[in-house]
């Protein structure tokens, strides 16, 4: 599975301050006690101290080349969890901004080595975590996810997560099949197997014992666990339908 993405990383750099600016506002205001959606046991208030907590881990990893043990995980006694988010979002696009997305830098992908992959991985953290407080509060999605970006974010869902996390955590007691995943006239083959998991893009109608299709967008909500089944259709094999949505929380939790 190829590391590049569907898009450019300047649109990625991009997609995340914009995308972090929209869970900013939609979370100005919000009580921060409120329960999110998709997520158990998670409030309002941790989604948005998580991700600006991701951010500050990012920068402190990039600037000293080790993966950190300390940084600020918790917004100053002064500090707003809102206005702590966007100090961190500031931090980091600048951050990267700085930087040629080809530049070598360390992350947690071993195949994708260079400041390219962060750009990419906060733009659909940012993005997903958006989607959370935004059903969270107003019940409603405010803004697009456009469609090239979703489906960068499918790319992504298949090759880092389904392919090399599931790998990492080193899955078992599976049903071996394939799930072919069709939105926005892409298609993916997601394989499980007694050895591991494993997913490609493909521009062939290859077989696969279960299919899942939708648009863009809808395709990268529901793998990511924010839509339900209804925004999806699905045909042959459930029980591998299923599985495919189960690991995915799995590599994604």
């Amino acid at each position: 599975m190829t590391v590049t993405p569907l898009v450019d990383f300047a649109r990625l750099l991009d997609v995340l301050d914009t995308e972090g600016e929209r869970l900013a506002t939609s979370a100005t205001g919000t009580d921060p006690e409120l329960e999110v959606p998709h997520l158990p046991g998670m409030r309002l208030g941790e989604v948005v101290r998580h991700v600006g907590s991701v951010y500050r881990m990012v920068v402190s990893w990039l600037r000293d080349g080790e993966r950190p043990t300390r940084w600020q995980r918790e917004p100053a006694p002064d500090q707003s969890v809102v206005d702590y988010f966007r100090a961190g979002l500031l931090e980091v696009v600048d951050e990267l901004d700085r930087h040629d997305p080809l530049e070598g830098a360390p992350t947690w992908w071993p195949e994708h080595q260079n400041f390219g992959f962060w750009c990419r991985r906060l733009a659909h953290e940012t993005t997903v975590h958006r989607v959370d407080v935004q059903l969270t509060g107003a019940k409603l999605l405010v803004g697009d996810i456009a469609a090239e970006v979703a489906l960068d974010g499918i790319d992504e869902l298949m090759s880092l997560w389904f392919t090399h996390r599931l790998g990492v955590l080193g899955v078992s007691d599976v049903v071996p099949g394939r799930v072919a995943v069709n939105a926005g006239g892409r298609r993916w083959i997601a394989r499980v197997s007694t050895t591991g998991a494993s997913a490609w893009r493909t521009d062939e109608d290859e077989p696969a014992e279960a299919t899942v299709s939708s648009d863009a967008t809808g395709m990268y909500l529901w793998l990511w666990g924010r839509r339900p089944g209804a925004y999806v259709q699905e045909s042959g094999d459930p029980a591998l339908v299923a599985q495919l949505r189960s690991l995915l929380r799995v590599a994604t939790r």
